[in-house]
């Protein structure tokens, strides 16, 4: 698929998902078309890496729908998932600090490491609880 040149106009998409493991590849899939669409397939890997890390968080601790949201405004490409658990993330752990068979701990530490910027905030909207957890990457 050719990329395309990437406007400095803003956009944002959002895609909501049930809670499922089955909808963490297809957001990874629509999160691919999104970037090569906007020529910004440069950053695939990565915001790929991080989507399925929020989204596999979401749908595994949390027992209602999820969204992932993508927004590109002014160099920065921000990649977040929100879920109807208002509780906060764990904090992340050191990549270096985790024992090569830890089965758990990696998602946000790969997050915290592969991002420029991080971070987390609860939401309520028309009754709905939750929580956004994004990061940004610096496009250029």
């Amino acid at each position: 698929m050719p990329e395309t040149a990437t406007t400095s106009a803003p956009w944002e998409y959002s895609l909501y998902i049930p809670n499922d493991p089955r909808a963490v590849p297809v957001s990874r899939r629509t999160l691919r078309l999104i970037l090569a669409l906007h020529g910004l397939a440069h950053l695939t890997d990565t915001a790929e890496l991080i989507a399925s890390e929020l989204l596999a968080n979401a749908v595994r601790h949390t027992s209602g729908p999820a969204a992932l949201r993508v927004r590109y405004a002014d160099g920065v490409l921000r990649v977040g998932v929100w879920d109807a658990d208002p509780e906060p993330p764990d904090p992340p752990a050191k990549l270096d600090d985790l024992a090569d068979d830890a089965e758990d701990g990696r998602g946000l530490a790969l997050v915290r490491a592969c991002a420029d910027v991080w971070g987390w905030q609860p939401l309520s909207r028309r009754g709905r609880r939750g929580k956004y957890v994004w990061c940004d990457l610096v496009t250029a």
